[in-house]
């Protein structure tokens, strides 16, 4: 037996591709991020699937459950929220069953920053304003390269995707305006695609963390800085032939 990575997608439940819900359905063991994951996601799963929220337990009995299935020739579905090829913590867990000889694969889901820029109705690189995203997120427990800082980042005044940092955004905007002008817009969309949850705040530098704060967001949202927000242009690739 093997054990399926599925990227949930970002929460909407018609959001997670066809392939992951395939493999939801087919699963005898599913376990799923409960803090993150959109329960609405588990009406794929069959009756007798046995359901395990990790949120509720450690590493260590995640392993274990990993484990005690695999004995049991159980096909096991682990479920992540977004697109698992970032800020997921997957590979601690493809490395144990990796080193128990257990046979993995993955399957990518949507990122909740295409999400959120979708909401947003914004293409997030356009012609003579920003080719490059910046994916990132603020210093944390885990911690990071000194080089990655924030305000090293800002300098590039690309379009930036910030995760995991809604509860920091004082400290992000103070990193921010190492590079970006005050005036530089920022869009903070917390739940992107959740439909009866998701917020929007829109402003700049300059006023979003009270924007944030007053909005009481201080967590799963997605943080979108640079100057394709609110800029317009024609793309050249569609242009008129010379």
């Amino acid at each position: 037996m093997k054990v399926v990575f599925v990227g949930a997608g970002p929460g909407d439940p018609e959001l997670i591709t066809l392939r992951g819900k395939k493999e939801i359905e087919e699963a005898d063991v599913i376990i799923y991020a409960g803090s993150l994951v959109n329960r609405d996601i588990l009406k794929f799963a069959k009756k007798t699937a046995v359901l395990i929220d990790s949120s509720k337990i450690n590493r260590p009995e995640i392993f274990d459950a990993y484990e005690k299935f695999i004995r049991e020739n159980k096909k096991i579905v682990r479920i992540h929220s977004g697109d698992i090829s970032f800020y997921s913590a997957i590979q601690e867990q493809i490395d144990f069953l990796t080193q128990k000889n257990v046979e993995i694969e993955i399957v990518p889901g949507v990122s909740s920053f295409a999400a959120a820029s979708a909401t947003l109705q914004r293409e997030l690189t356009q012609s003579g304003v920003a080719q490059t995203l910046i994916i990132t997120k603020p210093f944390g427990k885990t911690g990071k390269p000194k080089t990655e800082a924030i305000k090293d980042l800002s300098k590039h005044k690309a379009t930036m995707i910030i995760f995991l940092g809604a509860h920091l955004i004082e400290d992000i905007v103070s990193e921010l305006k190492s590079g970006y002008p005050k005036e530089t817009p920022v869009a903070v969309v917390y739940k992107a695609s959740w439909k009866k949850d998701e917020k929007v705040v829109i402003g700049s530098i300059e006023d979003i963390s009270e924007k944030v704060k007053a909005a009481g967001i201080n967590r799963q949202a997605v943080i979108i800085v640079g100057d394709t927000l609110t800029s317009s242009g024609l793309s050249k690739l569609y242009g008129e032939k010379q």
